[in-house]
């Protein structure tokens, strides 16, 4: 089974000037925070440092290309609601009715359509502005699903919803 060609979209969340004082002077680097996902089910997340800020995204698509999760899909929206604490921050996902749309912002908007999720409502309750963080926080939640993608419990739920 080989691997499939998909078409993976990235959006960079974050990129920072970063200045590491040595012996001899002051070293420049860049980090990059983005996010990959082929907007139907698949997503993962990187951050890297490189002397440039090409070289940096392209070693943070590398790592969210090599890290990616599957997102269970239940009619464009998530199976249940999850909360994920980490460090400081805190965020909720809820599923949504067809139609409502995306609600949630920052991050956890970026990665949630970046996995394909059409309907959701998400809120980030944190005490923490770190993007980064917040990254780590939604996909911490959105890797602890009670169902996993593809599985038949999933096209059950999927069966008891359009009937």
């Amino acid at each position: 089974m080989g691997r499939r060609n998909r078409k993976y979209k990235q959006e960079v969340l974050d990129i920072a000037r970063v200045t590491r004082i040595t012996k001899g002077g002051k070293q420049l680097s860049f980090r990059a925070l983005l996010v990959v996902g082929d907007e139907d089910g698949k997503v993962g997340y990187g951050v890297a440092k490189g002397s440039d800020v090409q070289i940096a995204i392209q070693k943070a698509v590398s790592r969210a290309k090599k890290d990616m999760i599957e997102v269970p899909l239940l009619n464009n929206t998530i199976p249940h609601q999850v909360k994920s604490d980490l460090k400081a921050s805190e965020i909720i996902i809820k599923p949504a009715p067809q139609g409502s749309g995306l609600i949630a912002g920052g991050a956890v908007r970026t990665v949630l359509e970046l996995a394909g999720v059409k309907n959701a409502s998400a809120k980030i309750i944190s005490r923490s502005k770190n993007k980064t963080t917040n990254v780590n926080a939604t996909f911490d939640a959105l890797q602890s699903f009670l169902v996993e993608p593809n599985s038949e419990e999933l096209e059950q739920r999927a069966e008891e919803l359009s009937s």
